[in-house]
């Protein structure tokens, strides 16, 4: 007998899978972060140099003074009239740089010279970036960033933070991006990055049309189009540098003309200082690229500036002093890294060993000649003191009151700079200022007072303060 079994209960139709729509997970940014790490360790150190020299009393020249004054009009939205040139002389009459117009906000909010400080250590700091991340790019991580280091540390850089502020500290990261963009065959971007410069300096035009001659001469083979836009671009900067010095710069001039063309006109001889020259060109070529960036055409964009200095009369241009050569240093850093990326394929073994040990090698030359170079004042701790004196003269200075008429020489105007009309002593013929404050550290003066006479006739000065070398008078 057989039992009978209940039919089995029917079965829903089974529902089909349909997966879940998965979100995929954030990839992250694996590009090195070496160039940016580099530049803001950068970045604290030319600040630290740059803001231990302030607070050391210890200004060059009037430069920081002249740019102070210009950008604080800037931010007050006037004319930017720098007195310590002259009075009432309009900047844009002696040299041509209205982008320093971009610290004006910066400015408002910090009214001090220290804020100019700041801002040309970030933008020489910010420079590194392209150097580093296109050498990396063209010879591999490592190689790349020991390019980096020596560029962030050669001497022409740390000569630049050294000396205040000076309007060229927008330039070279122009140059710099620019550069590598052309190294990345990125032509428009090239050509975007470079023209900006025509507003940083007059001669900098020239440096836009050797930016773009390079572009074309790079482009020849494989681009008519960005061969004639770059010779377009080349012949905008040599017209931007004639029109500003024969039209924009003597129609803001009160003498109605360019007040440099002497240092070029009365040059002499080329071999004037010939021996001085020779030595700049062999600490631009050989511990910064050991001369194998000769083998790279992108060392034609350092001729203009090299032409202009090495042309000139004055001689504070041919040498490695001063500010003058911070904007070669990322056209020789990026030559060096076009070259270095020819060298691997050289036939001749002897180079392509050369280019395998150079990075290595440059990058040690240049912590080696840390010792001799202004970064090295960092290793000290009085580097981190304010000295007594300099509180000192800084109470002295305290004594004149805001919007107070000043005349002054290196060591007083900026620190008055932010908050007094302030005029370079001896050149304010008709106006009898307020108060007169002279560095008199190396006693030029046996009697102040005689020599404020000597300034002002028709005028009685009293000495009411004196600190260490520094005298500050007042008007009876």
């Amino acid at each position: 007998m057989h039992t009978a079994q209940a039919a089995p209960p029917d079965r829903a139709p089974a529902t089909p899978h349909i997966p879940l729509p998965v979100t995929p997970a954030p990839t992250r940014d694996r590009r090195p972060r070496d160039p940016h790490l580099l530049a803001a360790v950068l970045f604290v150190a030319y600040a630290a140099l740059s803001l231990g020299r302030y607070r050391h009393l210890a200004t060059k020249s009037w430069d920081l003074g002249i740019f102070e004054q210009a950008v604080r009009a800037y931010a007050h939205l006037q004319a930017p009239v720098a007195d310590l040139k002259g009075p009432g002389t309009n900047i844009l009459g002696d040299h041509f740089s209205p982008i320093t117009a971009l610290l004006a906000p910066a400015y408002r909010l910090f009214p001090t010279p220290v804020t100019l400080l700041v801002a040309q250590a970030a933008l020489l700091a910010l420079s590194a970036v392209p150097v580093t991340r296109a050498a990396a790019g063209l010879l591999g991580r490592q190689r790349g960033l020991g390019l980096g280091v020596a560029y962030g540390l050669s001497w022409g850089i740390q000569r630049a933070v050294d000396f205040d502020f000076h309007e060229i500290c927008f330039a070279v990261p122009l140059i710099a991006f620019a550069l590598e963009a052309l190294l990345a065959h990125r032509r428009r971007a090239a050509l975007l990055w470079a023209l900006p410069l025509v507003l940083v300096k007059e001669d900098l035009g020239l440096t836009v049309a050797a930016i773009a001659l390079v572009v074309a001469v790079r482009a020849r083979h494989s681009s008519p189009t960005a061969v004639r836009y770059a010779l377009g671009v080349a012949a905008l900067g040599v017209l931007a540098t004639v029109v500003t010095l024969t039209l924009v710069i003597p129609a803001f001039n009160s003498g109605a003309a360019y007040a440099y063309w002497d240092k070029v006109g009365d040059a002499g001889s080329p071999l004037d200082g010939i021996g001085t020259k020779l030595r700049t060109l062999a600490w631009l070529l050989i511990p910064t690229t050991g001369l194998l960036a000769l083998r790279s055409p992108l060392l034609l964009v350092a001729l203009p500036t090299l032409g202009w200095r090495f042309g000139s009369s004055d001689a504070h241009y041919w040498g490695t002093d001063w500010h003058y050569s911070a904007v070669l240093m990322p056209v020789l850093s990026l030559a060096l890294a076009d070259a270095l990326s020819r060298a691997r394929y050289s036939p001749r073994p002897w180079l392509r060993s050369y280019a395998l040990h150079l990075p290595a090698a440059v990058a040690a030359a240049s912590l080696a000649l840390m010792t001799t170079l202004p970064l090295s004042l960092l290793t000290e701790p009085e580097a981190y003191r304010k000295p007594a004196r300099v509180s000192a003269v800084e109470r002295m200075l305290a004594l004149v009151p805001d919007g107070a008429s000043v005349e002054a020489n290196t060591g007083p105007s900026s620190r008055l700079t932010s908050r007094c009309r302030v005029f370079w002593v001896g050149t304010i013929h008709g106006i009898t200022p307020d108060f007169i404050a002279l560095d008199d550290t190396d006693h030029s003066h046996h009697d102040v007072q005689a020599y404020a006479r000597q300034l002002h006739p028709h005028a009685e000065y009293s000495v009411i303060g004196a600190a260490y070398g520094y005298v500050l008078l007042k008007r009876r």
